[in-house]
Order: structure tokens, then sequence, then C-alpha cells
């Protein structure tokens, strides 16, 4: 099994690294930090000893949670290509495996981390079982689970307006119109989309659709803290003391809530017009937050995520991010 240590370099190889009890431990041969060039497939980096580092904080990927994950991976068309050489190869300024099969929308990069430690990860003929190896993407032979995987996929990024009774799901087992209805003919041409996030059916607006599986795997982490801008009909007259009472926090069932900007747009025959921007991803939240503070919601749009914006994009329309929008979402998420 080929090896790598968490700055891509590889590790002894198991196949020569064996003793009857197991492993063989490593000696002055392995790869450290501060080794140099690898020798070859498989083979150690020449250099001193190092410690390697410890990866994300302590926390090594969960083996158990690796073996029952989900393999969101799309086959290649190929399934039995030529495997020439031995194992996979190191290549020093290659990508990393694991964000490699992010890409290709196999998991999120902590998802496919959890894959390869699971040995369900394959690379030219060989399962990898360490982190960090750095492979080809356009000539390495990638498999999951034995299914060999797309990984030279172009890249989609789609805003889409999504109308209202719509539900954001890519089918339904009801047959409710969905937004799997909107992108078929995409998806019957090969292409593997999904959604970022949801909006509930009576919601409308914005909503991303996406290949890039560890973009939109950070879009929808609430750690990341992606701002969301809304336009919310409400019953009432709003008075002018609600904007500082949200920014302080709402306290709903599961827990406070609080936006980042309020702006009173209109008022009309018993109704106002508010925008909100939060970072919040809790479901309903804003239609219960509203609720709480004596506004219930009658119309809801999302306008805004991040950087990209609605316009006057019609609804059940789709358009493609053009290269600032999605330079900005990678920006917003440390991409």
């Amino acid at each position: 099994m080929a090896s790598a240590s968490r700055d891509g370099r590889p590790g002894r190889d198991d196949r020569s690294g064996r003793n009857g009890k197991g492993r063989k431990p490593a000696g002055k041969g392995a790869a450290g930090r501060s080794g140099g060039a690898p020798t070859g497939k498989g083979g150690a980096a020449r250099g001193g000893q190092g410690t390697r580092k410890v990866h994300r904080k302590g926390a090594r990927p969960d083996v158990a949670k690796g073996q029952a994950r989900l393999n969101n991976s799309r086959p290649a068309r190929h399934q039995v290509p030529v495997v020439e050489g031995d194992g996979a190869t190191y290549v020093a300024d290659g990508m990393r495996l694991q964000k490699i099969l992010a890409a290709a929308g196999v998991a999120s990069r902590r998802g496919a981390e959890e894959l390869i430690a699971a040995g369900r990860v394959e690379v030219d003929g060989q399962i990898v079982v360490e982190q960090g190896l750095r492979i080809d993407p356009n000539t390495a032979i990638i498999k999951v689970d034995g299914a060999r995987v797309v990984v030279d996929e172009t890249k989609q990024y789609l805003a889409l307006n999504k109308p209202k009774g719509w539900h954001s799901t890519m089918s339904d087992e009801f047959g409710r119109p969905c937004i799997g209805d909107i992108v078929s003919e995409r998806v019957m041409s090969g292409q593997r989309l999904f959604h970022v996030g949801r909006l509930d059916a009576d919601t409308e607006g914005l909503i991303l659709l996406t290949n890039d599986g560890e973009l939109a795997h950070r879009l929808m982490h609430p750690s990341f803290e992606v701002p969301k801008t809304y336009l919310a009909t409400v019953r009432g007259e709003v008075g002018r003391g609600l904007g500082h009472r949200l920014k302080d926090g709402v306290e709903l069932d599961d827990g406070s809530v609080s936006v980042d900007s309020y702006t009173q747009m209109e008022k009309y025959q018993g109704e106002s017009l508010v925008r909100l921007t939060l970072h919040e991803g809790r479901k309903h939240v804003v239609r219960r937050m509203m609720e709480a503070v004596g506004h219930p919601v009658i119309r809801l749009v999302r306008t805004d995520i991040g950087a990209v914006h609605l316009g006057t994009q019609r609804p059940g329309s789709l358009r493609v991010l053009d290269s600032k929008e999605i330079g900005a979402l990678y920006k917003a998420v440390g991409l």
C-alpha cells in the first residue's frame, strides 16, 4: 500500500516494510519533514528523521465513519482502463488525493480522508490508506469501492432562482416540482450537479448548484459563516427598534439567533418589507425569528449568497457564475 506523510511525500512501501509481526518501524529512511526527494514509487524520502505533522489538530480520520460513509462519486464511462506501472506514483507538484476526490464530488475533503483511511480508495491499482499522497489527476486511475471515478470533470457553478412551491431536491418521490426538474437536461447529458443548501418550498430565490464538492461543503458549513441576504414581506408595520432587537439576538427553541444587518424598506397597508442578512443556516430560521418578534413572514426571497446576487434573474432560470463570483466564493471559505 502506498503511504504518504502529511506533506505528500510517500513513506515506506508495505510490500517491503513488513516483518513477521506487522509493519516494520520507520528508520532513517522514513519520510520526514526534513526529507529530500522521494526515491520512487512507494519508496521513502531521503533525509533526516523528523516528526510527522499531526493530522487536523490531533484528530485522525475516523476509519469507522469512512467504512460507513456513502460514496457519492459518479462512475467514469470506461471502467477497465489500462494501468501501467506497479502502483501509485508520487508527483512532487501534484494534487493531494483527498482534494481530488472532493473536487470530483465523491465527498467533502474530510469525508474523502475517511474513505482513504478505511481502505476504499485505489490509485493505479494500489490501495492507498495514508493521507496526503500527491498525484497527477490527469493521468492517475482512481477508484472508490472498485469503481473508477471521474476526476477531470469540468467544474460547473450555477445560480438558480428557485420559484415558490418548488422543492430543494434533485428528485421528489411524491412527484412534486423540484430543482432537479430544472437541471434535468444537464444531468441527462452527464453533468453531476448538487444543490448547495436548501430553501423551503414556500421560499423563493437564490440557490447555487455545482459539482465542486469541496466548495459546496464549505459554503454549507456553519464555521465559515457565509452571509445570506433575504427580502421578507411581513405582517404588521415594523417599529424603529426592531433592527436593534434582531441584532441583539432573538431566543428560539434551538438557541439564540441574530442578524448581521437589517434595513426597513417599505410599509404598506398593514405589511412591511425588510431586508435581513445573517449567516445562520438553521431550518426556517428567518421565518421563526420574525414570528418570534411578532411579524410573521408572508413572502420570503433569498437575494444574495456571499458575493453572488440574484439581481433581475427570472424565477426558474439558471445562469453560470462568472469568474469574479466564483473567486469571491472561494475566498469566503478559505480556498
